[in-house]
């Protein structure tokens, strides 16, 4: 059998590690911190000593798929060792370096990277490429997207579903955006609005780095991704900031994840072809019994890749892959799937139209 390895066994890795052993699959976990995982009687743990990295401790990589869900930079190393060996490689990790830069590297080794397949980036992807397919050229995509408390509370009116390092990151990281056509670069946080999120009311949006692979594979006049959070918490960011009293150690302990405090997450995307016809999805969940909204939603488009690959190994040659480049099959699974454990999902159907 095939071996599935996650790397990074956090809130989104738990739930992987948690969903595919419960498919039945092979599971090994690695970690210094197992224990989120670790009353999981059918997942392998692999205690990680401190001073190694993760991928070192994997026996024969190449002979399973690795699930790289190690944050930023540490993941992006990662994956960067692991491909020099001919391996199967999902990478979730949020680095300002993106593998696509390796894609050479991965095919002389006989590598293949699929890379941030999450919600979005990753979902996201796949639903602005079925639009492009069905109804381009586009005139424009946006995507909205965020994981918040259910009650604004507190001076930050917020908790990191992910590293909070990843999310400081995000805060400062120009995003590359486009603009008539050509790729722009905006400072993050600008282009602050309003926007109505299902079962929720007004809350706020500002422009962050996520369009990532899309600024290549996609051809539109005008595409940028917006994250979104309760009023007054970026600007609360910017004021410390600009004042110099922001503390990196201070916000990571502020926005520390609570699992008894309820969140949801929220996903809208909206493209607009040149004709004028608009595709447009949004996608709310409140969490559930397996699992936090932020470690459903985006541990299920993980899981959903890992499975259609593990199923078919001519899914993807070798090389670096972006979620858009899968087929449509999966982006239909990957709904049919969410929709079966309760997240809430509008939109068009999925009727592939490339298999």
């Amino acid at each position: 059998m095939v071996a599935f390895h996650c790397l990074g066994t956090g809130l989104v890795g738990s739930y992987v590690a948690r969903y595919l052993s419960n498919k039945g699959y092979e599971v090994h976990a690695y970690d210094r911190d197992l224990g989120r995982i670790s009353r999981e009687k059918n997942v392998i743990l692999h205690h990680v000593e401190e001073g190694i990295s993760p991928h070192d401790c994997i026996d024969s990589p190449e002979n399973g798929i690795v699930i790289n869900m190690l944050p930023g930079s540490i993941g992006y190393a990662s994956t960067s060792a692991l491909l020099e060996k001919p391996t199967k490689i999902i990478d979730l990790s949020f680095c300002r370096s993106t593998p696509e830069n390796d894609d050479e590297r991965a095919v002389q080794n006989g590598s293949t990277v699929l890379w941030d397949v999450g919600i979005a980036p990753g979902f996201s992807n796949m639903l602005v490429k079925y639009a492009d397919d069905v109804m381009g050229p586009l005139k424009e995509a946006k995507i909205w997207v965020g994981g918040n408390p259910t009650v604004p509370t507190g001076k930050w009116k917020y908790m990191a579903p992910f590293s909070p390092s990843d999310v400081i990151e995000e805060y400062i990281r120009p995003a590359r955006v486009i603009r008539e056509g050509d790729r722009a670069v905006l400072p993050a946080l600008s282009e602050r609005h309003f926007v109505e999120v299902s079962g929720t009311g007004e809350m706020e949006a500002f422009l962050t780095d996520g369009l990532r692979s899309l600024i290549t594979t996609v051809e539109v006049q005008k595409m940028s991704e917006y994250t979104v959070r309760w009023p007054g918490h970026i600007q609360c960011f910017i004021d410390m900031r600009e004042n110099g009293s922001l503390d990196h150690d201070e916000l990571i302990s502020s926005w520390e994840y609570d699992s008894e405090v309820a969140e949801f997450t929220w996903l809208k995307v909206s493209v607009e072809s040149e004709k004028g016809e608009v595709m447009e999805w949004n996608l709310r969940d409140d969490g559930g019994k397996d699992g936090h909204s932020m470690a459903r939603t985006t541990g299920l488009v993980t899981s959903v890749c890992a499975e259609a690959w593990i199923e078919d190994s001519t899914l993807l040659s070798f090389g670096v892959h972006p979620p858009e480049s899968l087929s449509h099959r999966v982006a239909k699974r990957v709904i049919q799937v969410m929709r079966d454990r309760g997240i809430v999902i509008s939109g068009p159907d999925i009727i592939p139209v490339h298999s």
